[in-house]
């Protein structure tokens, strides 16, 4: 009997894979919506019309702790995505990447999709730097 020699591919468990490839979309989507509700919530419900600049403080707090965990969880999401391309891929930098094969198109998309929207993340909050809730809604 002639023994084979097999390569043994290595393998991440899709939950991983999954959990890279769409974490951040997740926490993009829900502070989208938080915010929409946040500004109906904070501007009509409390009888204050769109442009007005009577709301509590707390609610920018409240949206900024929010931002900061979703942020958190883009950050874990890219860095297992990163860290499942990197056991995947025989290359050994990003710069020369290719996804040969689902497992490793699925990691090195999920690389990219973390950082598009952990950027866009920081972007959507950087106006309640400046401009009230219900001002920014108008």
């Amino acid at each position: 009997m002639a023994e084979q020699l097999i390569t043994r591919i290595p393998s991440v468990p899709a939950r991983k894979l999954w959990f890279g490839f769409t974490g951040s979309a997740c926490a993009w989507v829900a502070l989208a919506v938080g915010d929409v509700l946040l500004a109906w919530w904070a501007c009509l419900q409390e009888g204050q019309s769109f442009g007005s600049s009577n709301v509590r403080p707390g609610i920018g707090f409240a949206f900024f702790g929010a931002t900061l965990v979703l942020l958190l969880l883009a950050i874990a999401a890219g860095m297992t995505s990163y860290r499942n391309w990197k056991k995947l891929s025989s290359e050994a930098s990003l710069r020369n990447a290719e996804g040969r094969g689902r497992e490793e198109f699925m990691a090195l998309m999920g690389v990219f999709v973390s950082v598009t929207l952990g950027c866009g993340l920081v972007w959507l909050t950087i106006p309640l730097l400046i401009l009230n809730v219900c001002v920014r809604a108008r």
